[in-house]
């Protein structure tokens, strides 16, 4: 199944946390390409080359001072955040780069411990088995990776996986049970000294050597084989690039019940904020729905565990629970008046299509916002078309700001709805089954005009549909640049164990040959962004359809 994830990184700010999920920890950042490169200023032909120069060291050297600083405050997800605007600033630079790189262990070690289907796979797994999965993850990479595989940086990175691990408290309190300071420093420090002779020719190299260090951690400081291998596993795919990642068996669920539109869980949209999670939006007829929670909600707390004290993503997960629990939330309603609710989980559809109507009735302009492409968004977006034909649509608005993507093939067939011929996309990967070209062929499309609203959030499978419609002609993209995210991932189910793999098995390009990653979809008119319509701000605040520049802009263009 080819699909194409883009999760934001983990701002406290920013994070959407998809009805009620944390969904996956897709930490995203941009590694060095030859067209970055290209944009970098060379100081060496400039007439102010010295100048320049010095500049830009000192904003660098200020950079990575500010990263550190957050490093040392253990604010794990800021820190990621800013490493991923300096390495795009500064691509070349190895330093950030690899700063970069550790944040995202420390942030990855964190989450996996809070995962309960990841600990119960440790408790259950044995060594052995834990080294077939280590080999079969492996395997796949050699097959289907899209870039080929250095196995001295596959061990590498694993090792600093644990190396990293051994210094989080949530780590060494779990599966360290000779918990002694030195002992474990000791250790960690030796590591890599102690396994860098050992062969790394093939796969199987590898796994002999993880099995040693495994018998190694075990012998000195008590950790469970598993414990290590999984280390090793994690570190291995996660920092390859920003979007293959291994998934616990939780993950792995919460993954195709993405893909298919459904899940078990409260039924609401959730925002990361200081002291709470903010509901953006109640999907009608689910469990908080039928509670009487609404859009600008915030839940203060999840049972006895308040938000304001523990990470955003702990309060979401706690949501979740088998179909038919309840559970006991203290909610706050935008003018502060806090209450006690139970809400029954159960399974909820997700509509992908929303706020479908007639936005501008005397010149028939139709609008929906579509949130992501999953498997049942072809035949949303085909039953709202109907329905705004129906109105008296005349031209038509598609807002897919904040879309994070989805299904290559939902973006594929909307994307066919609307365009008689030509090119959709263009996938290259290192392995030829990854090598397509995505034509239109539907007879009888839809021929109203049409604008495409994105934003630097619109990632994935967005910007193909929005890159297929603005290369090929066919309506206005209006906004900003969309967020770069221009590779297709794979997600196996793995055969030794309850555990997936997402992939990174291709990279797309637009109709044009644009490649995505990096560049994203540039708009034909540039808006700077303002508020979704309907969606509450950081205060609670709902706006109002006035209130959206982008969409007023796109309503004037289609006048």
């Amino acid at each position: 199944m080819e699909l194409l994830p883009h999760v934001r990184p983990a701002r406290r700010h920013r994070r959407i946390l998809r009805f009620s999920l944390a969904v996956l920890t897709a930490i995203a950042w941009n590694v060095v390409s030859q067209d970055a490169r290209a944009q970098t200023p060379d100081a060496a032909t400039s007439p102010s080359g010295i100048a320049s120069t010095t500049t830009s060291q000192s904003a660098r050297d200020q950079s990575l001072a500010d990263g550190l600083a957050l490093e040392r405050a253990e604010q794990w997800g800021d820190a990621i955040d800013h490493y991923e605007s300096a390495t795009r600033a500064y691509p070349d630079d190895r330093v950030l780069y690899q700063r970069l790189l550790i944040s995202r262990l420390h942030f990855d070690v964190k989450r996996r411990y809070d995962d309960k289907t990841y600990l119960q796979s440790i408790r259950e797994l044995s060594t052995s088995q834990a080294l077939d999965l280590y080999s079969e993850i492996l395997a796949n990479l050699q097959t289907h990776y899209v870039d080929t595989i250095e196995w001295s940086r596959v061990l590498l990175h694993g090792t600093a996986a644990l190396e990293v691990a051994l210094t989080e408290k949530t780590f060494v309190d779990r599966v360290v049970t000779r918990n002694e300071a030195d002992r474990i420093e000791a250790f960690r420090q030796a590591i890599h000294h102690r396994i860098a002779d050992r062969s790394t020719q093939s796969r199987f190299d590898l796994r002999s050597t993880v099995n040693v260090v495994a018998t190694l951690a075990h012998e000195e400081l008590g950790i469970a084989g598993t414990a290590t291998v999984l280390e090793y596993i994690s570190g291995a795919v996660s920092t390859l690039d920003p979007y293959t990642r291994l998934l616990s068996p939780g993950q792995l669920d919460e993954m195709f019940s993405t893909i298919e539109g459904n899940f078990v869980g409260m039924g609401v949209e959730l925002k990361a904020g200081e002291d709470s999670l903010l509901i953006l939006s109640v999907i009608p007829g689910g469990p908080a729905a039928e509670a009487g929670i609404v859009a600008g909600d915030r839940i203060l707390a999840v049972g006895a565990q308040r938000a304001d004290q523990h990470d955003p993503d702990y309060i979401a997960d706690l949501l979740r629970g088998p179909e038919g629990t309840a559970t006991n939330l203290t909610v706050a309603s935008a003018d502060g008046r806090s209450r006690e609710l139970s809400v029954v989980r159960r399974r909820v559809d997700v509509p992908c299509v929303e706020n479908v109507h007639i936005i501008d009735s005397s010149n028939g302009v139709g609008y929906f916002r579509l949130t992501n492409f999953q498997k049942t968004t072809p035949r949303e977006v085909e039953q709202a078309l109907w329905k705004l034909h129906r109105e008296g649509m005349r031209s038509l608005i598609m807002d897919l700001r904040d879309n994070p993507g989805g299904l290559l093939s939902a973006a594929v067939e909307v994307a066919d709805r609307f365009i008689p011929d030509g090119r959709i996309v263009t996938t290259r990967g290192r392995n030829a089954r990854e090598n397509f070209d995505y034509t239109a062929h539907r007879s009888n499309t839809w021929d109203v005009p049409m604008v495409v609203l994105i934003d630097r959030n619109s990632a994935s499978a967005s910007e193909i549909f929005s890159g297929a419609i603005r290369d090929s002609q066919r309506g206005a993209v209006i906004g900003e640049t969309s967020y770069g995210k221009g590779s297709v991932q794979g997600i196996f189910r793995m055969q030794s164990a309850t555990f997936g793999l997402c992939l990174t098995t291709a990279k797309f390009y637009s109709p044009s040959g644009r490649a995505i990653s990096l560049n994203g979809v540039e708009p034909n008119v540039v808006v700077p962004p303002t508020y979704i319509a309907a969606r509450p701000d950081e205060n609670g605040r709902l706006a109002t359809e006035l209130d959206d520049a982008v969409l007023q802009k796109a309503i004037e263009y289609l006048k």
